[in-house]
């Protein structure tokens, strides 16, 4: 059984490689993608903010079925609580910021709660540990597009820098 506190504590360190990513891309190339068709830098890290911070607000809410016609204004209303962020500096404090916020609020919550069923958007049943067990999937697929990108511009990802930092002690 996955407990609480294990998907946040995984889902912290996902989230602080995103933002340390935000911070390790130049300023001046976070609007850089590699096909004119995909995400930004900027534009997926916004998405990590919003999407991670918009869901779970949806399950904080009570929402019992997010496959609704209304569900992107519904989760828009918690999006419209962030912060704007335009720069990598503000981006990455906000990315650790609402993380914060959020897993506080998330680990309040009593085991029932988290065995409660509900509908994600996409029409699965799933109980509310899942869904928050997906959200932090959602966000791990998109910070190895960070990760891509950053390797595209030469940068070492911080997971990797940290391996050969390990390897160098041993």
């Amino acid at each position: 059984m996955v407990r609480i506190e294990t998907l946040l504590n995984s889902w912290k360190s996902v989230r602080e490689d995103a933002a340390q990513a935000v911070e390790d891309l130049p300023a001046n190339e976070l609007d850089y993608k590699p096909l004119a068709d995909v995400m930004s830098f900027r534009e997926i890290a916004g998405h990590i903010l919003q999407a991670g911070y918009g869901l779970t607000g949806l399950l904080l809410d009570g929402t019992e079925n997010m496959a609704v016609p209304e569900f992107r204004q519904m989760i828009g209303k918690h999006v419209a609580e962030l912060p704007a962020v335009n720069d990598t500096s503000s981006l990455a404090k906000e990315l650790r910021a609402s993380f914060e916020k959020r897993s506080g609020q998330l680990a309040s919550q009593p085991a029932e709660f988290w065995s409660h069923e509900i509908t994600r958007f996409d029409g699965v049943k799933a109980t509310r540990l899942e869904m928050l067990q997906m959200i932090k999937e959602h966000e791990l697929t998109h910070r190895a597009q960070l990760f891509m990108f950053l390797r595209m511009k030469n940068i070492v990802p911080p997971t990797t820098r940290r391996r050969l930092a390990q390897q160098a002690k041993a």
